[in-house]
């Protein structure tokens, strides 16, 4: 039988969850994360195997921190019109309130390390594939409501909306303007209103 980990385990992967997002993947070295932890270098090897499966085990801390909470939070009103914009409107003003400019942990690995780590580029996409999957699932619900058009396509618009958060994340990095990030997200909330009935 193993020795117990003799350090608090959720401490020590919000330490390395924040040294990852600070520095990026490349930049991080074992001694920052350890540091970070408040372990020794040694306690991060028995503990993880290595700086590459802390920065998997990182990502799944984050996603169930982040992404996986936000969603279960809007979703669990009832309400799918609504939970697609207040998730893009939590977005925003999350991407403004951050000062330090970090954006978001997938993001910059989307953009960071997946290219050049197939197993890491895959880990990452299935979290923004569940990201996807609440909008379509929302946009779905809303149909069956009679909340957006009966012909949208759902898979479509659910990708389209994947595709502007990712925008916003990024340039809020950049130009961190409400007015600009709004101006990104209306036309894409427009695919969701139900045209008007002609009364001619």
């Amino acid at each position: 039988m193993g020795r117990l980990k003799e350090f608090d385990q959720d401490k020590a992967i919000d330490g390395a969850v924040d040294c990852f997002w600070a520095r990026g993947y490349e930049a991080t070295s074992v001694r920052d994360l350890a540091a970070h932890m408040g372990i020794g270098g040694a306690s991060l090897y028995n503990a993880y195997g290595g700086k590459r499966a802390l920065f998997v085990a990182a990502l799944e801390r984050y996603a169930n921190r982040s992404s996986r909470e936000r969603i279960a939070r809007h979703e669990a009103a009832g309400q799918p019109r609504q939970a697609i914009e207040a998730f893009l409107a939590e977005i925003i003003d999350r991407s403004l309130k951050d000062r330090a400019r970090k954006g978001c942990l997938l993001v910059n690995s989307a953009l960071d390390v997946a290219p050049h780590d197939a197993e890491i580029g895959k880990v990452v996409a299935g979290y923004l594939e569940e990201i996807r999957a609440f909008f379509q699932r929302n946009i779905e619900a809303a149909r069956r409501a009679g909340q957006v058009p009966r012909d949208i396509d759902a898979a479509g618009v659910s990708a389209h909306l994947l595709g502007i958060l990712l925008g916003i994340r990024v340039l809020a990095r950049t130009r961190p303007d409400r007015a600009l990030l709004d101006s990104v997200v209306r036309p894409a909330l427009d695919l969701l209103n139900v045209p008007a009935i002609s009364k001619a």
